[in-house]
């Protein structure tokens, strides 16, 4: 192959060494069933009877998502990201208001419920040469004849379910520069489609695409109108005396418990030596967190290592842990052996190498703090929530799927919700079961559209995660 200064390294491995699989391995509901056959000597077990033989373990409502919650032995965490809202209301779809409404009233009642007037908003949205805006006439007529095509409501038969809070790992605007204003308020109204949950029920992360530029802080727009810490009340909505379980910590890094499970949030941030990122390189894809919130999360981890169920989340997952993250994974070749965007935009001054994963810390590239941290102790922390790769729930670029255990952690991919921002983007969430009692979690993933499959839940991603203890509320 020629080398061309965009093209894939032929030196680029697609098996990290650092990436071997840890004790606890994800596995399908069946694999539940091959230690059921262990223990009682059958052949084989059917799916029913492995669904059977968790509820005699302690997950008696997990058979039916629209139940888990009625006993309050069971704790649901719904996770998703990547609504890239602006984006998607162009081609006439609330990405995030469409989920929420899902997730409360079922596909059919969600439908029902659409606003009509999303191109007429979006025409205050630029989201990087796409401002609804700039259509001719024409070319809208084209969008909206597309939007009555595929809004079939017959295709959308989807269950509502039962979830306790949620965590968005970000990527809420669209904006391929900064984020403006007219986005975050969007953003505001969609979150206002919630009829059974409070806003303060989720909690919030930012992705590369909600970080600032050269004007202002990094931080202003996400605090602005998202507001994790609720100190923005006027414009974001959010009242922190309103979250059902408090946060400790700052936007950028804070922590939450439910019972014995100890949430670490970190968020995506401008990277230091490139101040200017998102203005001059229209997007800057590598994930970035600062030395200090490194330094926050180590002193966590191992403070609580012992005693509690440690659950991570950033935008992005780590390096060779999930689909497409490895080392120039975001990208795939033309003919000529060049680099041409697959999973992300090229960026060629923006790190393109670790498009798909945490890539900076302390300003270091391809640090690799965090999977040697994981290395040195395995199991410590149970699971890492991410998104930034948006792809079908299938799909296995670099040998990885959207849940796969590495150094004893779990790593889940939940993006993406967004329909329209990248060719291979498949609307899709998780949500994530604790059983009181029970040392096993469940991983559903809910399809919001039928572009993959059927609207609804997706049994073959389906998924039981071995926890280091026992959930206790």
């Amino acid at each position: 192959m020629k080398h061309h200064p965009h093209s894939l390294p032929s030196s680029v491995a697609r098996a990290d060494p650092m990436a071997t699989p840890g004790a606890g391995m994800a596995q399908p509901v069946d694999a539940f069933a091959d230690r059921e056959v262990a223990r009682t000597g059958p052949a084989t077990i059917s799916r029913r009877r492995a669904l059977m033989a968790m509820a005699s373990a302690g997950w008696a409502a997990w058979a039916d998502p629209a139940a888990a919650s009625s006993t309050g032995e069971e704790f649901n965490l719904w996770a998703f990201g990547d609504a890239h809202v602006g984006r998607d209301l162009l081609e006439g779809r609330e990405s995030l208001a469409e989920a929420l409404r899902q997730s409360e009233l079922g596909a059919a009642a969600a439908f029902a419920a659409r606003s009509p007037d999303t191109l007429e908003r979006a025409r205050s949205i630029n989201v990087g040469g796409n401002s609804s805006s700039q259509l001719s006439t024409a070319e809208r007529s084209v969008v909206e004849a597309s939007a009555r095509k595929r809004d079939d409501p017959a295709r959308y038969t989807g269950p509502s379910f039962n979830w306790d809070i949620a965590i968005n790992v970000g990527d809420n605007s669209a904006a391929e520069k900064p984020p403006a204003d007219p986005e975050g308020e969007e953003i505001v109204r969609q979150y206002g489609a919630l009829t059974r949950h409070k806003r303060e029920d989720i909690y919030d992360l930012s992705g590369n695409h909600d970080r600032g530029g050269c004007k202002g802080s990094s931080s202003e727009w996400f605090e602005k109108w998202v507001d994790p810490m609720g100190t923005h009340t006027a414009t974001s909505g959010v009242d922190h005396r309103r979250r059902p379980y408090p946060v400790n910590g700052t936007w950028e890094r804070y922590s939450f418990r439910v019972g014995n499970i100890l949430f670490l949030m970190m968020s995506d941030v401008v990277e230091p030596t490139q101040p200017c990122g998102r203005d001059q390189m229209g997007g800057n894809p590598g994930g970035v967190v600062r030395g200090d919130t490194f330094a926050w999360f180590k002193k966590m981890e191992l403070a609580n290592e012992r005693t509690s169920i440690i659950v991570a989340a950033h935008h992005y997952v780590l390096r060779n842990t999930t689909v497409a993250s490895g080392p120039f994974e975001g990208f795939e070749e033309d003919d000529r052996g060049n680099m041409k965007p697959k999973y992300h935009g090229l960026k060629p001054r923006g790190a393109p190498e670790g498009t798909s994963y945490l890539y900076w810390v302390n300003s270091v590239r391809n640090s690799t703090v965090f999977e040697k941290f994981l290395a040195q102790r395995p199991g410590r922390v149970a699971l890492w929530l991410g998104g930034h790769t948006h792809t079908d729930p299938d799909d296995r670029t670099g040998g990885k799927s959207h849940i796969e255990t590495r150094w004893g952690t779990h790593f889940i991919n939940v993006s993406a919700l967004t329909r329209f921002h990248g060719p291979l983007s498949r609307p899709m969430s998780r949500l994530i079961s604790f059983a009181n009692g029970s040392d096993q979690l469940r991983v559903r993933c809910y399809l919001h559209t039928d572009q993959h499959a059927a609207q609804g839940w997706y049994p073959p991603a389906e998924r039981v995660l071995q926890l280091p203890r026992a959930f206790r509320r």
